[in-house]
């Protein structure tokens, strides 16, 4: 692993689960957008999030074992490799009353101006915040 981890705990709602009665695999990647969007508020300052924002190139999610009605779920994220036009993320979500993990997820993402949407460098400061 690299770079500091962050991490939130989310609940899992009746509108999250599906015909199967188990969190339907939409919301594994909403949840892995959420906690990286809370990952990059909580160390980017507000100055270099008016500047970046950002855009996924790939999602992978391998899914281990399914969440259900009334769980507590722990996302946990960390930044792998980071250039200037991509960051690695990876993400852990698992239940937190026996830490069983319920899947993994690798996702490349690009920065892109925040004005105009167009791929931009990430300075190397901002870079080192993130990722060693």
């Amino acid at each position: 692993m690299s770079g500091a981890s962050f991490q939130m705990v989310v609940s899992v709602s009746p509108r999250d689960i599906d015909e199967q009665n188990h969190v339907n695999n939409t919301v594994y990647l909403r949840w892995v957008q959420q906690v990286a969007a809370g990952h990059w508020r909580a160390v980017a300052s507000l100055p270099v999030q008016q500047k970046i924002a950002w855009v996924v190139l790939r999602h992978e999610i391998d899914y281990q074992a399914p969440a259900g009605p009334g769980d507590e779920i722990l996302l946990r994220t960390w930044v792998g490799k980071a250039t200037r036009l991509t960051f690695e993320r990876f993400t852990e979500i698992r239940r937190t009353a026996n830490g069983r993990l319920l899947a993994k997820a690798r996702t490349l993402w690009c920065p892109v101006n925040a004005r105009t949407a167009k791929p931009t460098r990430v300075p190397e400061e901002v870079r080192a915040q993130f990722s060693t």
